[in-house]
Order: structure tokens, then C-alpha cells, then sequence
């Protein structure tokens, strides 16, 4: 009976605070000892509430001292770099988990010239386009922004269809502190996946198809005017 309500107290007794007390029986007396367990604990959890503090503190000073160069001439630490893209990527895959691909029939050609023509209006100056000389945009943007058609054709079928939904995303909803723009605000869905369409075929394609798709048809499509880029 003894040690069984022994048991009890001391279980009772622990859930108290660090400061808690045990009991235990010494020869039928009950004698009261300091939980030294939970003092452990709640020492622990000081310091860990202390150094978070701390940090806190040294970030704000950071921060706020100005000391940090967020010039885009001023690349980040790679850890940085890796820290942002896992971020961005693991956002990305988040948001377009559910979502449904459309039919983008490569063989659709009128989709195709629709996504050239917006592509060629909207995106040269970030992205470029075969046999196209780097902008001084281009140049500066940190990071640098993709070039499409110098990327390795994605063969897979289920890897293309997770890549043809983050090319709606992002398209669609543009990436914070980058240049990428959110063309959602601006444009309907049908016209982003005609883009996406075109920027998924776009690997290995050559300056002469390039032209024949932006320029099969003349003057603007929903209010993008044609512009002449400096080509090589």
C-alpha cells in the first residue's frame, strides 16, 4: 500500500512546476526531496529561451543598423541561395499539388502561336529568346531569371506535368522579391497555359522557329504590341 501511494505522490508532485517536490517513504517516515529531474528541465528550457532571445536581439541590431547590403551586386552566402530556392520550391510544390493540367496539345498549333506572341511580347526581356542577345534587364536581375530554351527537354510525362503546373504558378502568381511579375492580375487562365504550352517546348528550339511561331501572326494579341529585339 505503501509503495503504490508512493507512486501516486510522486506522480502528483511532478506535474507541479520545476519547483516541485517528491516524496518517498524512508522506513515508514515520508520525507519530501527536490525533483531534481524537472529543475533540470526547466533550467534546460532557460536557456534555450535565452539564446532564441538573444538571437532575436543580435537580428534586430542587424537589421537595423544596416549593415546587411541587400544590393542585387551583393550575391547571397550559398547557404543563403539553397535556403531560398528549397523554400521557394517547397512553397511552389505546395500550392499547385491539387491542380489540374489542362489537354496542351503540342499539336494545337493556335494555342502555341498564342503563347509565342504573349512570350515574345512579356518575357524577352527577362527570359530571352533563341538567338537573342542578354538585355541590360537580364543582366542585372539577381537572381537571374531562367532561359528557357537552353534547358534540357523534361521526358518524363510526370515530372512535365509538375513542371507545366509550376510554370502556371508562377506565371500566374509571380515570386516575391524577384522580378517575376504576377501576369493573374492581367491575364486569364487559358492565355497562361497557351504560355506555358510554348515555354514547355521551348528547349533546344532555334532562332529560325522561334521567329516563325512569334511572327505568324501581325500586330497584337490582347493588347501586346510586337517589339524588335536585338537578335544576333
Amino acid at each position: 500500500m505503501c509503495l503504490i501511494c508512493g507512486a501516486q505522490l510522486t506522480l502528483h508532485f511532478a506535474l507541479l512546476d520545476e519547483f516541485s517536490v517528491l516524496p518517498y517513504l524512508n522506513h515508514g517516515n515520508l520525507t519530501i526531496i527536490p525533483n531534481i529531474k524537472i529543475t533540470k528541465w526547466g533550467d534546460r528550457m532557460k536557456k534555450i529561451f535565452s539564446l532564441l532571445l538573444i538571437s532575436l536581439i543580435l537580428a534586430a541590431v542587424i537589421i537595423g543598423s544596416g549593415v546587411y547590403n541587400i544590393a542585387a551586386t551583393e550575391k547571397h552566402w550559398p547557404v543563403t541561395e539553397k535556403l531560398i530556392e528549397w523554400m521557394r520550391i517547397s512553397s511552389v510544390n505546395a500550392h499547385v499539388k491539387s491542380m489540374e493540367v489542362p489537354s496542351l496539345d503540342s499539336t494545337d498549333m493556335d494555342m502555341i502561336v498564342t503563347g509565342a506572341t504573349h512570350y515574345h511580347a512579356m518575357c524577352t526581356g527577362c527570359h530571352l529568346a533563341p538567338g537573342m542577345k542578354p538585355t541590360e534587364l537580364s543582366i542585372g536581375l539577381y537572381p537571374q531569371a531562367p532561359v528557357f530554351y537552353q534547358r534540357e527537354a523534361t521526358i518524363d510525362p510526370a515530372k512535365a506535368l509538375e513542371q507545366m503546373r509550376a510554370y502556371f504558378w508562377v506565371i500566374k502568381n509571380g515570386i516575391k522579391m524577384t522580378a517575376m511579375p504576377a501576369w493573374g492580375l492581367s491575364h486569364d487562365d487559358a492565355t497562361i497555359w497557351a504560355m506555358v504550352a510554348f515555354i514547355s517546348r521551348m528547349s533546344g528550339m532555334t532562332h529560325e522557329q522561334y521567329q516563325e511561331l512569334t511572327h505568324s501572326t501581325q500586330g497584337s494579341v490582347s493588347g501586346h504590341d510586337h517589339h524588335d529585339h536585338s537578335h544576333e
